[in-house]
């Protein structure tokens, strides 16, 4: 039998600027061999795929005010931003622990961040939720700084495989972690229709929450699966066909945006975690530690204002944000997934 050589594949063209296709943006991909491109991407107020670009980067470093010697906490590494510009601040003395609960975003961060010169005699990575930060804490005598970004980073966002967005077709997942819990898919396959309308509510503040619902679960009754976020998306659209022409593309744009948001909070528990979180900040700090947390939307943002000022009339924080601190309007201009943010900040009492 004669040997047969496997046919050499062609890499996929690489189609103009932004190609419509994520994994055909092998350029936007690779940032530290198409640094040109990133630079174009970003130019036109957009997140090149599988890179995130970090909020209130100054307005953190300046609440916070690492310093050399110091011992801090990223809660939330993500693609590490934040963690980049803290570990400048502390100029290779003392340390920084950063935790992670997405196995796959975590280990691409970690090897950019060696990459840069950051070893393990300066930064540990821990893979484990933020809600478990006092397992690190005990080990390193709390600490000095602590940030927290509770958004979604644009890498998930933007890979169809994770389905966050509704914008491109993809398994309807969620999760942070794909090797945990159960899929947004399976959680509409064992949900009522009361129960859907509460979380859509709850977790969104979706006005269609009952039309949504309604229609989600008569379609699974009449066994039209929801796997996919096409499908989802569908579902949407379908449920509020009944307002006026002019304004259904931009309601089911919303409401999508809401539907999929309450979809990952409550698979990824993420009102629990945080709530979980906040409380065990207060024991994590040193005297006089701070503590900066971003919050995207409305009920992070209730759970975050609602716990400083508790633990301020505990004594426990000596001062807390009165105001919640906004991006400036160049910043939104720039990166438009910077416009729902809002940063809180805590001070641990002597």
């Amino acid at each position: 039998m004669e040997h047969q050589e496997t046919p050499h594949k062609r890499r996929v063209r690489y189609k103009g600027t932004h190609p419509r296709n994520y994994k055909e943006k092998y350029k936007e991909l690779q940032p530290d061999k198409y640094a040109d491109t990133i630079e174009k991407v970003i130019r036109k107020v957009r997140t090149p795929a599988g890179m995130h670009i970090s909020i209130c980067v100054q307005e953190i470093l300046d609440f916070l005010q690492v310093q050399p010697g110091q011992t801090g906490l990223d809660a939330t590494l993500g693609y590490g931003g934040h963690t980049e510009q803290m570990l400048r601040c502390l100029e290779g003395k003392g340390h920084l622990h950063a935790l992670d609960v997405d196995p796959e975003e975590s280990q691409k961060t970690t090897k950019r961040l060696r990459a840069l010169g950051y070893g393990e005699d300066i930064l540990t990575v821990h893979l484990m939720n933020f809600a478990q930060m006092d397992q690190v804490a005990e080990k390193a005598g709390g600490f000095d700084f602590v940030l927290a970004d509770l958004g979604v980073s644009s890498m998930q966002i933007d890979n169809p495989d994770r389905g966050f967005s509704y914008k491109t077709e993809g398994p309807l997942d969620l999760r942070m972690n794909q090797q945990k819990g159960i899929s947004a898919a399976e959680r509409l396959r064992n949900i009522d229709q009361e129960e859907l309308a509460g979380m859509l509510m709850e977790n969104a503040d979706e006005p269609y929450a009952v039309e949504i619902s309604r229609e989600i679960i008569s379609r699974q009754r009449r066994g039209r699966k929801i796997g996919t976020t096409t499908q989802l998306r569908e579902a949407i659209e379908a449920a509020l066909s009944f307002l006026p022409p002019k304004e259904q593309k931009e309601a089911a744009k919303k409401s999508c945006q809401r539907t999929f948001q309450a979809l990952r909070i409550d698979v990824n528990n993420e009102y629990e975690v945080l709530y979980e979180f906040l409380e065990k900040l207060p024991e994590v700090l040193r005297p006089g530690g701070r503590v900066a947390i971003l919050t995207f939307h409305s009920g992070e943002d209730r759970l975050g204002k609602k716990s400083f000022k508790h633990f301020q009339k505990e004594g426990l924080y000596s001062e807390i944000a009165l105001d919640a601190i906004r991006p400036s309007p160049e910043e939104c201009a720039r990166n438009s997934r910077a416009r729902s943010t809002k940063m809180r900040w805590a001070v641990r009492a002597q």
